[in-house]
């Protein structure tokens, strides 16, 4: 629901959001009293919830806060390694940002963002991948047509599926001031999408994704999850970033650290636009964006996701930088998915 709204009204993600201390204290002293309601709705929701088994495994692959700690690319891991083991494992995602309600399997050669979210279009490249307004019927869905797991990219807060496995992934970039739940607040006073102690009750484990640049996660943060098994992934580049000088852009829920993850990996980084997560790319925009690289005489770099939301004319222009999550701890989540009977 929070993403719906975020969705209709196209806001940034405030990044006083993440601040452990200080921040705009007048907001959240506003926003207060609606982050109380928000959470009774979520809590009452999940706790009147009868979930589907739709007839296989299902792991889910969510977060805690409004976005922006890397559950998609440790979804497209643990489907990868499924794949990897034989298994059939489809994907599954709500398609934030598309038109169609679904239950849909994804084509890449037929469908665009617009009508299936730039996520799934891109996850869908790699394997079989749905969208479905309706998570328990995608699920179903998906089983019917052969999937022996479902991985559910987001749903850790949509009770309406049955699932085997719950993952959540946390930020684990901590520099800077910088918290992945802030100071506990929940949505729209805060990131959090229920309080901490209550989503993390329901998880399995945890994974920690944290930059490939940094050195150690943060043991205060690693103490604060313990509650859970914890596993450390890494976001590292899955290709070096383009050659020669570049002006980057993304509309992800925090532009400032694909800046960031650009510059660690050596990208010669002359400007940076940030866009509000899963906002579609005008005409305006891509004039811009054109204008900057002709300012500094440089090429377009981005996301593969925000490269999935590009006008097929523009892809040609831009290049897609690839990410993808390591896992510090092989053994561990190899044991971790021995679990899913398929």
């Amino acid at each position: 629901m929070a993403e719906r709204l975020a969705h209709m009204i196209r806001l940034s993600t405030p990044r006083w959001w993440y601040r452990e201390r200080g921040g705009s204290l007048v907001w959240r002293v506003a926003l207060t009293p609606v982050s109380w309601v928000w959470a009774a709705a979520t809590a009452r929701r999940i706790a009147r919830a009868a979930p589907v088994d739709p007839g296989c495994p299902v792991i889910c692959v969510g977060n805690l806060t409004m976005g922006g700690a890397g559950k998609t690319p440790v979804a497209r891991e643990i489907l990868r390694r499924l794949r990897a083991r034989g298994i059939a494992a489809n994907g599954l995602s709500r398609g934030y940002g598309g038109k169609l309600e679904g239950p849909v399997a994804v084509d890449p050669a037929r469908h665009i963002a617009a009508d299936v979210g730039d996520e799934p279009l891109m996850l869908a490249h790699d394997g079989p991948m749905w969208i479905a307004r309706d998570r328990a019927a995608g699920a179903v869905a998906a089983h019917a047509a052969g999937a022996q797991v479902v991985v559910l990219d987001d749903g850790h807060q949509n009770p309406s599926l049955r699932k085997t496995l719950s993952l959540v992934v946390v930020d684990g970039e901590t520099r800077g001031g910088e918290w992945p739940f802030g100071d506990g607040s929940v949505f729209p006073a805060g990131p959090l999408r229920e309080p901490l102690a209550v989503g993390l009750a329901r998880a399995d484990a945890v994974v920690v994704l944290a930059p490939a640049d940094l050195e150690t996660v943060d043991p205060r943060l690693l103490a604060l999850l313990s509650s859970r098994p914890v596993l450390v992934a890494r976001l590292e580049p899955a290709a070096a970033p383009p050659a020669g000088p570049q002006v980057g852009f993304a509309g992800v829920a925090k532009p400032w650290k694909v800046e960031r993850s650009l510059k660690a990996a050596g990208c010669d980084l002359k400007d940076f636009a940030p866009f509000p997560d899963h906002a579609p790319f005008t005409e305006a925009d891509l004039a811009f964006l054109a204008g900057r690289a002709k300012t500094f005489g440089a090429g377009l770099v981005t996301t593969e996701k925000d490269w999935a939301r590009l006008p097929p004319a523009w892809r040609e222009r831009v290049t897609a930088w690839p990410v993808r999550a390591r896992f510090e701890d092989e053994a561990a989540v190899a044991r971790l998915l021995e679990r899913i009977d398929a």
